[in-house]
C-alpha cells in the first residue's frame, strides 16, 4: 500500500473515530488522538486510537515521577563520570566499561524532557519530530561483556570492545529513524515513542523479529552465559576451599583464618 492510500485509509479511520467520539454522551471519555492535528495522525498506529483518553492526573503523575527519575539518574551517572575523570587511580581499563554504561544511561535520560513535556500537555505535543528524537535516543543501549584475556584486558582491548558495542547498536536506531527499515511511532498514552511493532505488514513484522533476535535474544543469551560462568567459578572455588579444609582438618579455611586474626589482635 503506497503512502497516499495509507494516508487516505487512516483519514477515513480517524474520521470514523471522531464521529464516534462526537456521538458519545456528555461526560463520556474522549478517544486518544482527539486533539492531534490531522497531518500528525498518519504517524500514529490505528491500534492506539480506539482507546479512551486517560485521566489528565495520570499524565501529571507520570511527568512528576520522570522528573524525579531524571534528577537521580543525571546526578548518579554524572558523579560516576566526574569521579572517573578526576581520580587518576580509577582510570583503569575495566572501569572504562562502567563509564561507558554511565554515559549511555546519562544520554538515555536526555529523552525524558520530551516525555515530561508531552505528559504535562496530555498528549502528542512535540509532534513527529519530537517522537523521532525520543525513540532514537531510547533505542541506543549497549551491553558490554568483558572476559579476561590472559587475566586482564588492556586499555586498547577495552576501547575496541566499546567501539564494537556502539557499532552493533547504532544501526538499529538509525534504520527506523531514516525509514530504511521499520519506523518510530507513538505508543501508549501517545506521550512516548518506540519502533513500530503493531502494523501488520511483512516489512514491519520482519523488522520486529530481527531486532528482537539481535537486540534482545542474543544479548540475553550472552548475559545468562557469562553470569552462569561467574556462578560456576564461585561454586567451584567454594568447593575447592571445603576440600582443602577437610585435608587440613579444620572446619573451614575462612574460620581458621579468622581465628588467627583474632589471636594476633588479642596479642
Amino acid at each position: 500500500m503506497n503512502f497516499k492510500a495509507r494516508h487516505y485509509q487512516i483519514d477515513m479511520f480517524n474520521g470514523s473515530i471522531h464521529w464516534e467520539a462526537r456521538i458519545l454522551s456528555a461526560g463520556s471519555p474522549r478517544l486518544l488522538g482527539w486533539n492531534i492535528p490531522e497531518e500528525e495522525l498518519v504517524y500514529i498506529p490505528e491500534h492506539w486510537l480506539i482507546y479512551p483518553e486517560p485521566n489528565p492526573s495520570l499524565h501529571y503523575l507520570l511527568a512528576i515521577v520522570y522528573i524525579l527519575f531524571t534528577f537521580v539518574a543525571l546526578l548518579g551517572n554524572g558523579l560516576v563520570i566526574w569521579i572517573f575523570c578526576s581520580a587518576k587511580s580509577l582510570r583503569t581499563p575495566s572501569n572504562l566499561f562502567v563509564v561507558n554504561l554511565a554515559f549511555c544511561d546519562f544520554f538515555m535520560m536526555l529523552k525524558t524532557p520530551i516525555f515530561i513535556y508531552n505528559s504535562f500537555n496530555t498528549g502528542f505535543a512535540t509532534g513527529h519530530l519530537g517522537c523521532q528524537i525520543f525513540a532514537f535516543i531510547g533505542s541506543l543501549s549497549g551491553i558490554g561483556a568483558a572476559r579476561p584475556l590472559d587475566g586482564k584486558l588492556s586499555r586498547g582491548q577495552v576501547l575496541l570492545f566499546i567501539v564494537l558495542i556502539w557499532t552493533y547498536t547504532i544501526p538499529w536506531a538509525l534504520m527506523p529513524l531514516m525509514h530504511v527499515w521499520g519506523r518510530f511511532v507513538p505508543e501508549g498514552f501517545l506521550t512516548s515513542c518506540s519502533f513500530d511493532y503493531l502494523t501488520d505488514t511483512p516489512e514491519i513484522q520482519y523488522f520486529v523479529a530481527t531486532i528482537f533476535t539481535f537486540s534482545y535474544c542474543i544479548p540475553m543469551v550472552l548475559i545468562v552465559y557469562y553470569y552462569s560462568q561467574i556462578v560456576s567459578h564461585v561454586v567451584n572455588h567454594e568447593k575447592a576451599l571445603r576440600e582443602q579444609a577437610k585435608k587440613m582438618n579444620v572446619e573451614s579455611l575462612r574460620s581458621n583464618a579468622n581465628h588467627k586474626e583474632q589471636y594476633i589482635y588479642n596479642i
